[in-house]
């Protein structure tokens, strides 16, 4: 599934903004998680993540394809022009490898990012924390907010 052939919802808050496709699962750590139609699910990093990250300019697994992970397991890494992040797993099951178009056009995450820049594909069972789209809204909010209050408290110390 792509965002192109479903459903999405228009988020905005403060400067940031992007569609969100409906059927997709959210995580707190901002991934998000596509079933496809043979049961198995994608996974990728979703724009507030993408923003986060800044462009993508290389990443890595630390597991090989049908090995068994568990959700909140460190499975590789990402590194951005702004930050290096650990990638951990957000479902319980066997990973089956990463994205192939990515060796060449590590940037497809950030132009794409609920498309043809998924990070990985993976069968299994999502982890618990996983949000639907509403309440994905609703914790980009509280996240949104939260990083206001802080850079404005940080003004306010100087």
């Amino acid at each position: 599934m792509s965002a192109e052939s479903s459903e999405t919802i228009f988020y905005q808050r403060c400067q940031f903004a992007t569609p969100l496709p409906v059927q997709f699962l959210y995580t707190p750590g901002h991934h998000w998680l596509a079933r496809q139609p043979d049961g198995l699910w994608r996974v990728g990093l979703t724009k507030f993540a993408t923003r986060l990250l800044g462009e993508m300019v290389e990443h890595g697994f630390h597991v090989v394809a049908g090995a068994a992970v568990t959700a909140g397991d460190v499975i590789g890494t990402l590194e951005g022009f702004k930050a290096v992040v650990e990638l951990r797993g957000v479902l319980t099951g066997r990973f089956l490898g990463g994205n192939p178009a990515l060796r060449e056009k590590p940037e497809l995450v950030n132009q794409a990012p609920y498309d043809a820049g998924w990070l990985y594909a993976a069968e299994g069972t999502p982890e618990a924390a996983c949000l639907d789209v509403h309440g994905y809204c609703v914790f980009l909010d509280r996240t949104i907010d939260g990083m206001r209050l802080a850079a404005k408290g940080d003004e306010e110390m100087r």
